[in-house]
Formats: C-alpha cells, structure tokens, sequence
C-alpha cells in the first residue's frame, strides 16, 4: 500500500465510527420513546367495563327525525348590515313539508337531452 492509500484508509474510519457513534444514539432514542410511550400509557384508564358502556333507553332506540327547514328572516335595517352583525342565523321548521320533485318527463340535471325550456 502506498501512503494515499493509508491516509484514506485511516480518514474513512473516523468516517465508519461516527457513523457507529449516530446509530447508537438513534437507537438509544428509539429505546427510550418506547419506553415514555409504555410509561404513559400505564397512566391512562383503563378502558370502560361491560356495566359502564352506555344502554339503550327504556322506551326503544331513538330514530332519526326529517323535516324540512328554512331559515329565519333576515332582520331589515336601514344600516348596511355586514356579516359580523348578523351573528348565528336560525331555522325553524318550514310550513310546508312536501318535499320538492323534478318536473314530470324531466330528469332535472343540465344537458339530460330532453325538450329544453318547455
């Protein structure tokens, strides 16, 4: 060997023991995030028994309810009125509970192909 040779081989283990050095310590640190994790999980509660799950009530499952809905009034004023003023906006049930169909003979979406504006 001559001496270029020597002086790279001597460079690239500093190289390999500094790489040894960091693989060391990712594994050092995976050790001690799994060991944090077990700890605070053993702090944790343990999950709910059979006797506190929740229970139906008495009187049977609770169904959904529909109807229809339409907003509350807008609230005139002679003042712009901006949308920070208007705050939550209600709805109440809506007077009329049909719910709206298409036009007989039509399929309703745009370009279906059919008469056109009757």
């Amino acid at each position: 060997m001559t001496n270029a040779w020597m002086d790279l081989a001597v460079s690239s283990s500093g190289i390999g023991i500094g790489i040894g050095a960091a693989a060391v310590v990712v594994v050092g640190l995976l050790i001690g995030a799994f060991a944090f994790g077990s700890r605070q999980k053993r702090k944790e509660s343990p999950p709910p028994r059979p006797e506190e799950q929740p229970r139906m009530p008495d009187e049977g499952p609770v169904h959904e309810t529909r109807e229809r809905r339409e907003p509350d009034e807008m609230p005139r004023s002679d003042d712009r009125t901006l949308p920070h003023d208007l705050g939550h906006q209600g709805s109440r049930t809506a007077s009329d509970q049909d719910r709206p169909r298409w036009d007989e003979g039509s399929s309703g979406s745009f370009g279906s192909g059919g008469p056109g504006g009757r």
